[in-house]
């Protein structure tokens, strides 16, 4: 055993250490390797911070530190890494007295925050995720909440890609939606993977510079509307972004500058199948979580990809053989003054049901009718979000797996365009957001193939015990294609546990442990959302279906992107890696 005297740690004599060259004492909850060094000592904890191979195994040459396993070098006397791919190792003060060498096991720690902070930037900034997987983890154990680790990956994110918003700011975003319904554990593993998938796609693009607000006196925010959508019509990102930037600036309402982003975003009919809405909508959620003092960076990063957006008035889809963009713009013109006549009976519309299954029908003429119908009928904004919505996920329970395997996705963008909608107008209702309702409908029309034959909707059992369910939802994904097994256990479950809400951190779960992308955290996100809004409902259930079916349909997978994860896990706990290797 090591001696202890007032605190310090002996570790020999002088004459010893230096015959030895390297000797490891214990105490103070730490294994300390002392090393001789020229004329002095220097003292750093034995376990590499990189995989915690023993560093007394490894190589001291003018005053550097090598570890054998991954040649990762420490400058000895401050345990200062020269690779990025490893960390600082921790090192301890020295002193000698009476020819003794003596270790303090006990210095003042660095702030966990600052420090953990401070390493997960620099794990982003060279995309290097052991790094990333340990700095999620060590502020996960920290005073931070998750908000720390979310607001580092949002302004990296929005920095470091010059293109802007993408989907890896969508995924993040996501995680951080459905972070508050996950076991403890997922909670750090959610976050690493979305911000894993920043760094991914940040890296080796040129930053992004944003620009400066105009000096201007004009504080009307209808001026500025009507400039932000002129520029964002031509293509003009440089003058849009700087009319946002102003807007912002000068701390217009929250709703004001929510209204001139989504007008600009459905002038046009639903451009970039929907993806522009949804990064919109993402964007407000991702500030919903790190502030609104972080809204210039944010919403300047949508300009670009608002600007440059493929328009559905350019498909040949929408124009052939039914010219749906031309029956879009008779119905969006006839909006102001439909929505202005039924404003009196606005909140009173009764006839919910019959209009999703309208819009899953294949006549687009009587779907316009019957989305202006309930608007005479005094259906409100967030209704009609909610019904196109709700026909979206049908059209994903519905899906027959006798389609081609790509046409998951074909579903897919139209759900999440929805949901979107849906939440933006949940959000801040206005004229011209509504107007994508129409659009989003059509987009529900477009893929009314892909449920020929339908699928059946499983309904409930009426007897059993659910408590085994979850854990047979993901042993059903463990195997391919279980797709109408996992609906069948997920419609038993909700329909039938006495906490129906608790499927959804296993259905998470099941998400989290694959490799799995973008669209895989978008359906996740909409689906815990659609069916939030519309239990306690039956029909609530529909949407974790819709969702549980996709997955399935695309499990398991190799499973690669949590080993480096899982290594983390097993450093922060102390395990001896090296020793299985």
């Amino acid at each position: 055993m090591t001696e202890d005297t007032n605190g310090l740690l002996s570790a020999g004599t002088v004459d010893e250490l230096r015959e030895r060259g390297c000797t490891v004492i214990t105490g103070g909850g730490h294994t300390i390797a002392v090393f001789a060094k020229d004329e002095t000592f220097a003292a750093v904890d034995n376990r590499c911070p990189h995989m915690g191979f023993p560093l007394d195994r490894g190589t001291v040459k003018n005053g550097i530190l090598t570890c054998h396993w991954h040649h990762a070098r420490f400058d000895l006397a401050s345990g200062g890494t020269f690779d990025p791919f490893a960390d600082d190792v921790r090192s301890f003060p020295v002193t000698v007295i009476d020819n003794t060498v003596y270790v303090d096991p006990n210095p003042p720690e660095r702030d966990p925050v600052e420090r953990w902070s401070k390493r997960l930037n620099e794990g982003m900034e060279d995309n290097i995720r052991l790094v990333i997987a340990k700095s999620v983890l060590g502020l996960n154990s920290s005073p931070a909440d998750y908000r720390t680790p979310l607001t580092i990956g949002a302004i990296f994110g929005t920095t470091y890609s010059n293109d802007g918003w993408g989907p890896a700011l969508s995924m993040l975003t996501s995680t951080a939606n459905f972070l508050h319904l996950l076991q403890p554990d997922d909670r750090p593993l959610a976050l690493y993977q979305g911000l894993r998938q920043v760094a991914t796609e940040c890296a080796g693009q040129p930053p992004r510079f944003i620009v400066e607000p105009l000096p201007t006196g004009e504080t009307r925010p209808e001026v500025f509307k009507q400039w932000f959508r002129d520029f964002i019509e031509v293509r003009d990102t440089d003058g849009a972004e700087r009319v946002l930037r102003t807007t912002i600036d000068l701390d217009l309402p929250q709703r004001e500058i929510h209204d001139i982003i989504f007008a600009a975003a459905t002038d046009r009919i639903y451009i970039d199948a929907g993806h522009v809405v949804d990064f919109c909508n993402k964007a407000f959620e991702l500030l919903d979580h790190i502030g609104w003092e972080h809204a210039a960076q944010v919403l300047t990063s949508l300009v670009r990809g608002m600007a440059t957006a493929r328009r559905s008035e350019e498909l040949n889809s929408w124009r052939n053989p039914i010219d749906l963009v031309s029956l879009v713009w008779e119905a969006r013109n006839a909006l102001p003054k439909l929505w202005e006549q039924s404003a009196s009976v606005r909140g009173t519309w009764t006839d919910h049901d019959n209009l999703p299954e309208t819009i899953l029908g294949d006549d687009p003429y009587i779907t316009i009718a019957s989305i202006n119908e309930a608007i005479r009928n005094g259906a409100t904004a967030e209704q009609l979000g909610g019904k196109v919505a709700y026909a979206a996920f049908l059209r994903m329970a519905r899906f027959h797996t006798s389609n081609e395997f790509g046409d998951w996705d074909t579903v897919h963008n139209t759900l999440t365009a929805a949901n979107a909608l849906h939440q933006a107008l949940d959000r801040a209702p206005s004229i011209e957001l509504l107007r994508a309702v129409y659009d989003t409908a059509m987009s529900i029309y477009l893929d009314r193939f892909l449920n020929m034959p339908p699928q059946r909707i499983p309904g409930p059992s009426s007897n059993g015990t659910t408590d085994s369910l979850p854990r047979e939802l993901l042993n059903a994904m463990n195997s391919q294609q279980q797709v109408e097994q996992s609906a069948k256990l997920v419609t038993d479950f909700v329909a039938n546990a006495s906490e129906p809400d608790d499927i959804m951190p296993t259905l998470a779960h099941a998400m989290l442990r694959e490799d799995s992308s973008f669209h895989h955290f978008q359906i996740v996100d909409a689906a815990i959302k659609q069916y939030q809004h519309r239990k306690p409902n039956p029909s609530a259930r529909h949407s974790l279906v819709a969702m549980a079916r996709f997955l399935a349909a695309h499990y398991p997978t190799p499973r690669s992107v949590n080993q480096t994860y899982n290594i983390a896990v097993r450093l922060q706990r102390g395990d001896e890696i090296f020793s299985e290797a």
